[in-house]
């Protein structure tokens, strides 16, 4: 009984020797059986894991922390210690959030105004365009009123050159058979014709141009009153203003419209009618009327 007694109290001693042998003799082994620096990392976990029960809790709280989850970290982490962790990825996400946000709204502020320069841009140039059209149509339209001007001068030019160009339309020869200044009915006749033709007309006169065979003062004296009875005879029939008639006593000598030097042998009057240049471009010519002796000047 005493036997069996001591048998069984000193079984538990020898089984707890045992594992105590057991925990001193697997660090040891893993020690002498590791190949490498590269499998250090698996033993000293292996190790840490044999000693973690045998540290005291103290040790544990000055363990400083792990860093990453590939290298020495314990698998086990906390919320916590992932947040922690996490928490300055967070904050610098943030933080290029916020720059990007504000990088795209100045993008945007930048296009707004250069939308808006070149709206203005456009706006300036469309208006310079309508300028410079009103000022093209305006040039075009003062180039116009030169040209006027131009032709209207020119027009003037012509006129004042031909206010005193007369050209003969036709002529009479009132004869006076007897030297007397008499009018004769055919005489009459034929002044008669030729005021009726001036009825309306403007820009006209009439040369008055009598002749005599007398010779010297005489010749002269008479051919003046020969022209003066034409003269007389169409202002008071035929109110023929005064200020366009002409007339010139020459007695026997010829004029410079008579084209033969023939002696002067009968008395009488040449009545010319002599039209100016721009009245005949303004009106039709007065019909001519023949003259007594059948001959009419051109």
């Amino acid at each position: 009984m005493a036997h069996k007694s001591a048998l069984r109290i000193s079984f538990p001693s020898q089984l707890a020797v045992l594992v105590l042998a057991s925990a001193v003799a697997i660090p040891a082994v893993a020690q002498q059986t590791q190949p490498s620096a590269s499998s250090q990392p698996t033993a000293t976990v292996q190790n840490d894991t044999a000693s973690a029960p045998q540290q005291p809790a103290a040790s544990t709280a000055n363990t400083p922390a792990r860093e990453g989850f590939w290298g020495r970290v314990n698998p086990f982490a906390s919320k916590k210690w992932v947040a922690k962790q996490t928490t300055p990825i967070n904050d610098r996400l943030s933080e290029l959030d916020e720059v990007n946000a504000k990088n795209s709204s100045d993008i945007k502020d930048v296009d707004s105004r250069a939308q808006a320069g070149i709206q203005k841009a456009q706006t300036t140039a469309d208006g310079a365009n309508q300028v410079a059209t009103a000022a093209s149509t305006q040039a075009q339209n003062a180039n116009g009123i030169a040209q006027g001007a131009s032709g209207h001068v020119d027009q003037l030019n012509t006129t004042v050159k031909g206010l005193d160009q007369y050209s003969e339309v036709t002529e009479q020869e009132v004869k006076f058979p007897h030297g007397q200044p008499i009018l004769s009915s055919a005489a009459r006749q034929q002044l008669d014709d030729m005021a009726t033709a001036l009825n309306g007309k403007q820009g006209y006169i009439l040369e008055v141009e009598a002749h005599s065979p007398g010779a010297g003062s005489v010749g002269i004296q008479n051919s003046e009153r020969l022209a003066e009875a034409v003269k007389r005879y169409l202002v008071t029939e035929h109110e023929i203003p005064v200020y366009r008639m002409h007339a010139v006593a020459l007695g026997n000598a010829h004029g410079q419209a008579d084209v033969d030097s023939k002696p002067i042998r009968i008395s009488s009057v040449n009545v010319r009618l002599m039209e100016n240049s721009l009245a005949a471009q303004a009106a039709p010519q007065p019909q001519g009327v023949a003259s007594s002796t059948g001959a009419e000047r051109p």
